[in-house]
Protein backbone atom coordinates (compact mmCIF):
# COMPACT_ATOMS: atom_id res chain seq x y z
CA UNK A 1 0.00 0.00 0.00
CA UNK A 2 1.65 3.19 -0.49
CA UNK A 3 1.84 6.38 1.77
CA UNK A 4 -0.64 8.82 2.13
CA UNK A 5 0.91 11.38 3.85
CA UNK A 6 4.34 13.25 3.59
CA UNK A 7 7.47 10.57 3.37
CA UNK A 8 8.27 9.56 7.22
CA UNK A 9 11.89 11.28 7.69
CA UNK A 10 14.68 9.07 8.61
CA UNK A 11 14.60 9.58 12.40
CA UNK A 12 10.81 9.11 12.48
CA UNK A 13 11.42 5.34 10.71
CA UNK A 14 14.52 4.57 12.61
CA UNK A 15 12.56 5.26 16.07
CA UNK A 16 9.45 3.50 14.90
CA UNK A 17 10.96 0.66 13.86
CA UNK A 18 13.50 -0.06 17.02
CA UNK A 19 14.16 -3.49 18.21
CA UNK A 20 11.78 -2.55 21.47
CA UNK A 21 8.62 -2.03 19.24
CA UNK A 22 9.29 -4.95 16.88
CA UNK A 23 7.03 -6.93 18.26
CA UNK A 24 4.23 -4.91 18.07
CA UNK A 25 4.97 -4.29 14.58
CA UNK A 26 4.99 -8.24 13.73
CA UNK A 27 1.86 -8.35 15.56
CA UNK A 28 0.03 -5.59 14.11
CA UNK A 29 1.57 -6.68 10.59
CA UNK A 30 -0.38 -10.25 11.54
CA UNK A 31 -3.43 -8.42 12.81
CA UNK A 32 -3.98 -5.96 10.23
CA UNK A 33 -3.89 -8.67 7.41
CA UNK A 34 -6.56 -11.00 9.27
CA UNK A 35 -8.64 -7.92 9.83
CA UNK A 36 -8.79 -7.20 5.98
CA UNK A 37 -6.65 -4.17 6.52
CA UNK A 38 -9.69 -2.53 8.94
CA UNK A 39 -8.29 -1.08 12.27
CA UNK A 40 -10.39 -2.29 14.51
CA UNK A 41 -10.14 -4.17 17.96
CA UNK A 42 -7.50 -4.47 20.44
CA UNK A 43 -4.07 -5.96 20.45
CA UNK A 44 -2.64 -7.09 23.96
CA UNK A 45 0.70 -8.30 24.23
CA UNK A 46 1.86 -10.60 27.01
CA UNK A 47 5.41 -10.70 28.31
CA UNK A 48 5.62 -7.31 28.04
CA UNK A 49 9.56 -6.54 28.74
CA UNK A 50 10.57 -3.36 30.56
CA UNK A 51 12.37 -1.69 27.64
CA UNK A 52 9.56 -2.93 25.33
CA UNK A 53 7.04 -0.97 27.90
CA UNK A 54 9.03 2.59 28.07
CA UNK A 55 9.09 2.42 24.19
CA UNK A 56 5.15 1.44 24.27
CA UNK A 57 4.44 4.26 26.66
CA UNK A 58 6.18 7.00 23.94
CA UNK A 59 4.81 5.52 21.22
CA UNK A 60 1.52 6.17 22.43
CA UNK A 61 1.70 8.54 25.33
CA UNK A 62 0.44 6.94 28.27
CA UNK A 63 2.08 4.92 30.79
CA UNK A 64 1.81 1.09 31.38
CA UNK A 65 2.37 -1.18 34.04
CA UNK A 66 3.20 -5.31 34.53
CA UNK A 67 4.24 -7.15 31.78
CA UNK A 68 0.80 -7.49 29.57
CA UNK A 69 -0.47 -4.57 28.12
CA UNK A 70 -4.05 -4.11 25.14
CA UNK A 71 -3.83 -1.12 23.17
CA UNK A 72 -6.82 -0.06 20.82
CA UNK A 73 -5.90 -0.12 17.26
CA UNK A 74 -7.87 2.75 16.26
CA UNK A 75 -6.35 4.72 19.47
CA UNK A 76 -2.97 4.17 17.87
CA UNK A 77 -3.73 4.97 14.54
CA UNK A 78 -4.75 8.42 15.84
CA UNK A 79 -1.82 8.66 17.76
CA UNK A 80 0.73 8.03 14.86
CA UNK A 81 -1.23 10.58 12.13
CA UNK A 82 -1.57 13.32 14.79
CA UNK A 83 2.46 12.30 15.95
CA UNK A 84 5.74 12.10 14.17
CA UNK A 85 5.14 9.46 11.51
CA UNK A 86 1.84 12.01 10.44
CA UNK A 87 0.38 8.79 8.72
CA UNK A 88 -1.98 6.00 9.56
CA UNK A 89 -1.34 2.70 11.29
CA UNK A 90 -1.89 0.82 8.23
CA UNK A 91 1.06 3.17 6.33
CA UNK A 92 3.33 2.83 9.00
CA UNK A 93 2.98 -0.89 9.02
CA UNK A 94 3.34 -1.57 5.83
CA UNK A 95 6.58 0.88 5.78
CA UNK A 96 7.99 -1.14 8.43
CA UNK A 97 6.73 -4.72 8.01
CA UNK A 98 5.98 -4.87 3.73
CA UNK A 99 3.47 -5.06 1.87
CA UNK A 100 -0.01 -6.35 3.37
CA UNK A 101 -2.49 -8.62 2.42
CA UNK A 102 -6.08 -8.68 2.63
CA UNK A 103 -6.68 -11.83 4.03
CA UNK A 104 -10.15 -12.33 3.90
CA UNK A 105 -11.02 -10.85 0.87
CA UNK A 106 -8.26 -12.75 -0.97
CA UNK A 107 -10.01 -16.18 0.89
CA UNK A 108 -13.20 -14.90 -0.64
CA UNK A 109 -11.72 -14.43 -4.20
CA UNK A 110 -10.19 -18.15 -3.97
CA UNK A 111 -13.22 -19.37 -3.05
CA UNK A 112 -14.75 -17.57 -6.42
CA UNK A 113 -12.58 -19.01 -8.07
CA UNK A 114 -12.65 -22.52 -7.14
CA UNK A 115 -16.76 -22.09 -7.51
CA UNK A 116 -16.33 -20.50 -10.82
CA UNK A 117 -13.72 -23.88 -11.71
CA UNK A 118 -16.00 -26.37 -10.57
CA UNK A 119 -18.81 -24.81 -12.26
CA UNK A 120 -17.09 -24.68 -15.45
CA UNK A 121 -16.27 -28.62 -14.70
CA UNK A 122 -20.04 -29.13 -14.08
CA UNK A 123 -21.25 -28.06 -17.10
CA UNK A 124 -18.58 -29.32 -19.12
CA UNK A 125 -19.27 -32.95 -17.68
CA UNK A 126 -23.30 -32.40 -18.15
CA UNK A 127 -22.95 -31.09 -21.94
CA UNK A 128 -21.25 -34.67 -22.21
CA UNK A 129 -23.17 -36.85 -19.99
CA UNK A 130 -20.76 -37.20 -17.84
CA UNK A 131 -21.45 -35.75 -14.66
CA UNK A 132 -22.97 -38.67 -13.09
CA UNK A 133 -19.97 -40.81 -13.94
CA UNK A 134 -18.13 -42.74 -10.87
CA UNK A 135 -14.87 -40.87 -11.50
CA UNK A 136 -16.13 -37.22 -12.28
CA UNK A 137 -17.12 -36.23 -8.64
CA UNK A 138 -13.89 -37.86 -7.12
CA UNK A 139 -11.28 -36.43 -9.68
CA UNK A 140 -12.69 -32.89 -9.27
CA UNK A 141 -12.28 -33.01 -5.55
CA UNK A 142 -8.76 -34.16 -6.02
CA UNK A 143 -8.01 -31.18 -8.20
CA UNK A 144 -9.38 -29.13 -5.62
CA UNK A 145 -7.55 -30.58 -3.17
CA UNK A 146 -4.20 -30.13 -5.03
CA UNK A 147 -4.72 -27.07 -5.16
CA UNK A 148 -2.59 -26.49 -8.94
CA UNK A 149 -5.98 -24.58 -10.58
CA UNK A 150 -6.11 -22.31 -8.04
CA UNK A 151 -2.90 -20.74 -8.56
CA UNK A 152 -3.25 -20.13 -12.40
CA UNK A 153 -5.53 -17.24 -13.36
CA UNK A 154 -9.12 -17.59 -13.34
CA UNK A 155 -9.94 -17.98 -17.23
CA UNK A 156 -6.52 -20.11 -17.76
CA UNK A 157 -7.89 -22.32 -14.52
CA UNK A 158 -11.58 -22.74 -16.31
CA UNK A 159 -9.89 -23.15 -19.66
CA UNK A 160 -7.96 -25.97 -18.54
CA UNK A 161 -10.15 -27.71 -16.53
CA UNK A 162 -13.01 -27.83 -19.66
CA UNK A 163 -9.98 -29.00 -21.72
CA UNK A 164 -9.33 -32.11 -19.38
CA UNK A 165 -13.27 -32.41 -19.56
CA UNK A 166 -13.63 -32.48 -23.61
CA UNK A 167 -10.35 -34.82 -23.40
CA UNK A 168 -12.05 -37.66 -20.83
CA UNK A 169 -15.61 -37.30 -23.05
CA UNK A 170 -13.37 -38.27 -26.44
CA UNK A 171 -11.79 -41.41 -23.82
CA UNK A 172 -14.60 -42.80 -21.83
CA UNK A 173 -16.99 -43.74 -24.47
CA UNK A 174 -16.70 -47.07 -26.82
CA UNK A 175 -13.82 -47.22 -28.68
CA UNK A 176 -13.48 -47.43 -32.14
CA UNK A 177 -13.08 -50.92 -33.98
CA UNK A 178 -10.99 -49.18 -36.55
CA UNK A 179 -7.14 -49.50 -34.99
CA UNK A 180 -6.64 -46.30 -37.21
CA UNK A 181 -9.56 -44.38 -35.72
CA UNK A 182 -7.57 -44.33 -32.12
CA UNK A 183 -6.48 -41.09 -31.73
CA UNK A 184 -2.91 -40.56 -30.94
CA UNK A 185 -1.77 -38.08 -27.97
CA UNK A 186 -0.55 -35.59 -30.23
CA UNK A 187 -3.73 -35.89 -32.47
CA UNK A 188 -5.74 -35.50 -29.48
CA UNK A 189 -4.16 -32.59 -27.72
CA UNK A 190 -4.10 -30.89 -31.30
CA UNK A 191 -8.01 -31.44 -31.73
CA UNK A 192 -8.85 -30.10 -28.00
CA UNK A 193 -5.95 -27.49 -27.09
CA UNK A 194 -4.70 -26.63 -30.74
CA UNK A 195 -1.24 -27.74 -30.49
CA UNK A 196 0.35 -31.35 -30.70
CA UNK A 197 2.14 -30.93 -27.36
CA UNK A 198 -0.51 -29.84 -25.26
CA UNK A 199 -0.93 -33.22 -23.48
CA UNK A 200 3.12 -33.69 -23.67
CA UNK A 201 4.06 -35.45 -20.22
CA UNK A 202 4.83 -32.63 -17.69
CA UNK A 203 2.20 -30.18 -18.76
CA UNK A 204 -0.59 -29.21 -16.19
CA UNK A 205 -3.11 -30.55 -18.35
CA UNK A 206 -1.62 -33.87 -19.09
CA UNK A 207 -1.14 -34.23 -14.86
CA UNK A 208 -5.30 -33.38 -14.51
CA UNK A 209 -5.99 -35.68 -17.48
CA UNK A 210 -3.76 -38.56 -16.16
CA UNK A 211 -5.41 -38.54 -12.75
CA UNK A 212 -8.65 -38.43 -14.00
CA UNK A 213 -7.71 -41.83 -16.20
CA UNK A 214 -6.61 -42.88 -13.30
CA UNK A 215 -10.10 -42.67 -10.89
CA UNK A 216 -12.01 -43.76 -14.72
CA UNK A 217 -9.88 -46.69 -14.95
CA UNK A 218 -9.69 -47.55 -11.25
CA UNK A 219 -5.70 -47.96 -11.22
CA UNK A 220 -3.27 -45.78 -9.11
CA UNK A 221 -2.07 -42.18 -10.64
CA UNK A 222 0.95 -42.91 -12.82
CA UNK A 223 4.27 -42.18 -10.52
CA UNK A 224 6.63 -42.40 -13.69
CA UNK A 225 6.89 -42.11 -17.96
CA UNK A 226 6.24 -45.97 -17.94
CA UNK A 227 3.16 -45.84 -16.18
CA UNK A 228 2.21 -42.79 -17.82
CA UNK A 229 2.58 -44.04 -21.51
CA UNK A 230 0.73 -47.59 -20.03
CA UNK A 231 -2.43 -45.25 -18.71
CA UNK A 232 -2.55 -43.75 -21.38
CA UNK A 233 -2.29 -47.00 -23.77
CA UNK A 234 -4.60 -47.98 -21.33
CA UNK A 235 -7.17 -45.38 -21.97
CA UNK A 236 -7.29 -46.17 -25.56
CA UNK A 237 -4.58 -43.64 -26.64
CA UNK A 238 -1.13 -44.18 -28.60
CA UNK A 239 2.08 -42.20 -27.25
CA UNK A 240 3.35 -43.81 -30.49
CA UNK A 241 2.34 -46.59 -33.12
CA UNK A 242 6.00 -48.22 -32.80
CA UNK A 243 7.26 -48.46 -28.97
CA UNK A 244 4.47 -50.68 -27.68
CA UNK A 245 3.72 -54.14 -28.39
CA UNK A 246 1.63 -57.08 -27.61
CA UNK A 247 2.38 -59.89 -27.14
CA UNK A 248 0.84 -63.28 -28.93
CA UNK A 249 1.70 -67.23 -29.72
CA UNK A 250 -0.46 -69.12 -32.07
CA UNK A 251 -2.04 -66.49 -33.99
CA UNK A 252 -2.48 -67.93 -37.60
CA UNK A 253 -4.58 -65.57 -39.69
CA UNK A 254 -5.61 -66.12 -43.28
CA UNK A 255 -4.60 -64.13 -46.27
CA UNK A 256 -1.78 -63.13 -48.28
CA UNK A 257 -1.21 -59.33 -47.05
CA UNK A 258 2.68 -59.45 -46.02
CA UNK A 259 2.49 -58.94 -42.46
CA UNK A 260 -0.21 -61.69 -42.41
CA UNK A 261 2.19 -64.10 -43.86
CA UNK A 262 5.06 -63.01 -41.71
CA UNK A 263 3.04 -63.99 -38.48
CA UNK A 264 1.88 -66.95 -39.72
CA UNK A 265 5.25 -67.98 -40.23
CA UNK A 266 6.73 -67.56 -37.35
CA UNK A 267 3.54 -69.13 -35.41
CA UNK A 268 4.71 -72.38 -37.31
CA UNK A 269 7.88 -72.15 -36.30
CA UNK A 270 6.53 -71.70 -32.86
CA UNK A 271 7.67 -67.83 -32.28
CA UNK A 272 5.60 -65.70 -30.04
CA UNK A 273 5.51 -62.51 -31.38
CA UNK A 274 5.41 -58.98 -30.55
CA UNK A 275 2.79 -57.19 -32.71
CA UNK A 276 3.21 -52.97 -32.16
CA UNK A 277 0.56 -51.09 -33.53
CA UNK A 278 1.69 -50.39 -36.64
CA UNK A 279 1.61 -54.05 -38.00
CA UNK A 280 -1.83 -54.42 -36.73
CA UNK A 281 -2.97 -51.51 -39.01
CA UNK A 282 -1.01 -53.19 -41.62
CA UNK A 283 -3.55 -56.68 -41.56
CA UNK A 284 -6.76 -57.30 -42.34
CA UNK A 285 -8.11 -59.74 -39.72
CA UNK A 286 -9.65 -63.51 -41.42
CA UNK A 287 -9.30 -66.21 -39.02
CA UNK A 288 -10.30 -70.02 -39.56
CA UNK A 289 -13.43 -70.86 -38.13
CA UNK A 290 -14.60 -71.46 -34.70
CA UNK A 291 -11.27 -69.90 -33.31
CA UNK A 292 -11.27 -69.12 -29.74
CA UNK A 293 -7.74 -66.75 -28.45
CA UNK A 294 -6.67 -67.16 -24.73
CA UNK A 295 -5.99 -63.91 -22.68
CA UNK A 296 -3.63 -63.83 -20.26
CA UNK A 297 -2.14 -60.94 -18.36
CA UNK A 298 1.12 -61.98 -17.20
CA UNK A 299 3.77 -62.55 -20.30
CA UNK A 300 5.53 -65.25 -17.80
CA UNK A 301 2.16 -67.57 -19.58
CA UNK A 302 3.28 -66.76 -22.95
CA UNK A 303 7.37 -68.05 -22.73
CA UNK A 304 6.17 -71.06 -20.93
CA UNK A 305 3.62 -71.95 -23.71
CA UNK A 306 6.37 -71.32 -26.19
CA UNK A 307 9.05 -73.60 -24.32
CA UNK A 308 5.84 -76.07 -23.97
CA UNK A 309 4.86 -76.07 -28.08
CA UNK A 310 1.67 -75.14 -27.32
CA UNK A 311 -0.37 -74.16 -30.85
CA UNK A 312 -3.50 -72.25 -29.56
CA UNK A 313 -3.97 -68.90 -30.01
CA UNK A 314 -2.33 -66.83 -27.07
CA UNK A 315 -2.50 -63.10 -26.37
CA UNK A 316 -0.86 -61.38 -23.14
CA UNK A 317 -2.13 -58.06 -22.23
CA UNK A 318 0.73 -57.76 -19.75
CA UNK A 319 -1.65 -55.97 -17.01
CA UNK A 320 -3.58 -53.10 -17.63
CA UNK A 321 -4.16 -53.81 -21.64
CA UNK A 322 -2.72 -50.88 -23.61
CA UNK A 323 -3.91 -49.55 -26.84
CA UNK A 324 -1.74 -52.19 -29.06
CA UNK A 325 -3.57 -54.91 -26.96
CA UNK A 326 -6.73 -53.57 -27.30
CA UNK A 327 -6.84 -52.50 -30.95
CA UNK A 328 -6.02 -56.41 -31.44
CA UNK A 329 -8.48 -57.87 -29.66
CA UNK A 330 -10.94 -55.32 -31.19
CA UNK A 331 -9.67 -56.91 -34.52
CA UNK A 332 -9.75 -60.64 -33.06
CA UNK A 333 -13.45 -60.17 -31.80
CA UNK A 334 -15.08 -58.70 -34.82
CA UNK A 335 -13.25 -61.27 -36.80
CA UNK A 336 -15.64 -63.80 -35.10
CA UNK A 337 -12.89 -64.88 -32.39
CA UNK A 338 -14.00 -66.13 -29.31
CA UNK A 339 -12.08 -65.44 -26.12
CA UNK A 340 -11.13 -66.27 -22.82
CA UNK A 341 -9.23 -64.64 -19.91
CA UNK A 342 -7.55 -65.37 -17.44
CA UNK A 343 -6.09 -62.49 -14.99
CA UNK A 344 -4.30 -61.84 -10.95
CA UNK A 345 -6.89 -62.89 -8.19
CA UNK A 346 -6.35 -59.73 -6.70
CA UNK A 347 -8.71 -56.46 -6.70
CA UNK A 348 -6.77 -54.25 -9.78
CA UNK A 349 -6.94 -57.79 -11.26
CA UNK A 350 -10.53 -58.21 -11.00
CA UNK A 351 -11.39 -54.67 -12.37
CA UNK A 352 -9.26 -55.32 -15.33
CA UNK A 353 -11.18 -59.06 -15.42
CA UNK A 354 -14.42 -57.04 -15.40
CA UNK A 355 -13.43 -54.42 -17.93
CA UNK A 356 -11.82 -57.41 -20.92
CA UNK A 357 -14.76 -59.97 -19.90
CA UNK A 358 -17.80 -57.67 -20.28
CA UNK A 359 -16.12 -55.53 -23.78
CA UNK A 360 -15.39 -59.41 -25.06
CA UNK A 361 -18.56 -61.28 -23.62
CA UNK A 362 -15.21 -63.31 -22.91
CA UNK A 363 -15.43 -66.95 -21.03
CA UNK A 364 -13.39 -66.51 -17.48
CA UNK A 365 -10.29 -68.81 -18.04
CA UNK A 366 -10.22 -70.25 -14.63
CA UNK A 367 -11.28 -67.28 -12.95
CA UNK A 368 -13.85 -68.18 -10.93
CA UNK A 369 -14.19 -68.47 -7.11
CA UNK A 370 -13.61 -72.54 -7.31
CA UNK A 371 -10.33 -72.06 -9.10
CA UNK A 372 -9.36 -69.26 -6.63
CA UNK A 373 -9.45 -71.46 -3.40
CA UNK A 374 -8.07 -74.29 -5.60
CA UNK A 375 -4.97 -71.85 -6.30
CA UNK A 376 -4.91 -71.03 -2.66
CA UNK A 377 -4.94 -74.05 -1.34
CA UNK A 378 -2.30 -75.48 -3.51
CA UNK A 379 -0.12 -72.86 -2.51
CA UNK A 380 -0.55 -73.46 0.99
CA UNK A 381 -0.23 -77.59 0.70
CA UNK A 382 3.20 -76.16 -0.97
CA UNK A 383 4.24 -73.44 1.81
CA UNK A 384 4.33 -70.88 -0.30
CA UNK A 385 3.79 -67.18 0.29
CA UNK A 386 0.46 -65.21 -0.68
CA UNK A 387 0.38 -61.49 -0.81
CA UNK A 388 -2.04 -60.06 1.17
CA UNK A 389 -4.73 -58.62 -0.66
CA UNK A 390 -4.81 -54.55 -0.43
CA UNK A 391 -7.40 -51.86 -1.41
CA UNK A 392 -11.13 -51.80 -1.94
CA UNK A 393 -12.60 -55.05 -2.72
CA UNK A 394 -14.00 -54.55 -6.28
CA UNK A 395 -17.28 -57.06 -7.23
CA UNK A 396 -16.72 -59.70 -10.27
CA UNK A 397 -19.40 -59.02 -12.09
CA UNK A 398 -18.79 -62.84 -14.06
CA UNK A 399 -18.96 -64.93 -10.25
CA UNK A 400 -20.64 -63.33 -7.58
CA UNK A 401 -19.17 -65.77 -5.22
CA UNK A 402 -15.47 -64.82 -6.44
CA UNK A 403 -15.37 -61.50 -4.09
CA UNK A 404 -16.70 -63.30 -1.03
CA UNK A 405 -14.34 -65.76 -1.28
CA UNK A 406 -11.60 -63.69 -1.97
CA UNK A 407 -12.16 -60.94 1.18
CA UNK A 408 -12.52 -63.96 3.22
CA UNK A 409 -9.17 -65.83 2.38
CA UNK A 410 -8.01 -61.98 2.19
CA UNK A 411 -4.58 -63.29 -0.14
CA UNK A 412 -3.82 -62.16 -3.83
CA UNK A 413 -3.44 -65.00 -6.22
CA UNK A 414 -1.01 -64.25 -8.99
CA UNK A 415 -1.29 -65.82 -12.60
CA UNK A 416 1.80 -67.60 -12.65
CA UNK A 417 0.85 -69.01 -9.94
CA UNK A 418 -1.24 -71.42 -11.80
CA UNK A 419 1.25 -71.83 -14.71
CA UNK A 420 0.61 -75.36 -15.18
CA UNK A 421 -3.20 -75.86 -14.71
CA UNK A 422 -3.07 -72.92 -17.64
CA UNK A 423 -0.62 -74.80 -19.86
CA UNK A 424 -2.79 -77.88 -19.70
CA UNK A 425 -5.78 -76.13 -20.91
CA UNK A 426 -3.43 -74.80 -23.72
CA UNK A 427 -2.00 -78.00 -24.58
CA UNK A 428 -5.61 -79.87 -24.72
CA UNK A 429 -6.30 -79.74 -28.47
Amino acid sequence: MTATGPEMTARTRAWLDQPDLARLWDRLHDRLERNGLRVHGRLRLDGVTPAEREALALLTGRPYTGDTMSLALADLDAQLRTGAAERGLVEVVTELRGPLTDRPAARDARRAAAEAIRSAADDALRSYGLADSAWSRPWLEEVRRAGTLARLAPDDAKRLIVQAVDVMAGLTGPASPDPAGRPGRGELAERVTGTAHGLDDGTLLSRIVLRALARSLEVPPPQDARSRRELWEAAGVAVDRVSTTVLTLGLAPLGDEPAVRLLRDRTRAGFETHLTLRDLTRMTWRLPPDTEVLVCENPRVVEAAADRGCTRPLVCVSGNPTTTALTLLDALYAAGARLAYRGDFDWPGIAIANRMIGRYTARPWRMRATDYEQHVATARDRGTPLPPLAGAPVDALWDPELTPAMTVLGVAVQEESALELLLADLLAP
